[in-house]
């Protein structure tokens, strides 16, 4: 239920550092064209030629990037646990490492977090404001949204929106 204004000139920003940050380790790691091509090990083995906030923006990526994938796998093994754990960890990078998270934000994360259906919340998004993705147990849905709701109401005198939704299958070919 926030905005931020200094989103469209933060995400320059960001976007920045990022290429900054292929550009010095281009060299010393082969000629990498993306952050895609560094391996979660390699950053910190090159610290030292970035900046810090080019080193964290750039670690924010690549460790979520295989994030990503984890969480992927974890789906489709049918690991909830594991996929919420990615999830926490996510916001945890957005918020420190990428610095695109804020206080609301990051109340509504902990507030979800703090719920025992809920196994992974994170901001979603641009950032600077926005919207949380949690994922609760079915079952605890409702709950979830009584305390969730009522406490940021609470600390924030805003009162959230929260849409339910399950999850379904993703593009496919379609069948004539």
């Amino acid at each position: 239920m926030v905005r931020h204004e200094l989103a469209s000139s933060e995400y320059n920003l960001r976007r920045q550092d990022c290429e900054r940050g292929v550009a010095l380790l281009s060299r010393p790691l082969g000629g990498i064209k993306a952050l895609r091509d560094v391996t979660a090990a390699q950053p910190a083995h090159y610290a030292a030629l970035l900046p810090e906030d080019t080193f964290r923006r750039c670690r924010h990526v690549i460790t979520e990037n295989m994030r990503v994938l984890g969480a992927a796998a974890a789906l489709e093994a049918g690991n909830i646990v594991e996929c919420g754990r990615l999830m926490n960890e996510s916001h945890v990078s957005m918020r420190d490492d990428y610095e695109i998270s804020c206080p609301e934000l990051n109340l509504m994360v902990e507030l979800a977090q703090g719920i025992g259906d809920v196994f992974g919340s994170r901001m979603t998004g641009g950032g600077f404001g926005g919207c949380t993705v949690s994922l609760v147990a079915a079952d605890g849905v409702e709950r979830f949204i009584s305390i969730v709701g009522n406490a940021y109401r609470d600390a924030t005198g805003l009162t959230p929106s929260i849409f339910p939704c399950s999850a379904a299958p993703g593009v496919g070919p379609v069948v004539p």
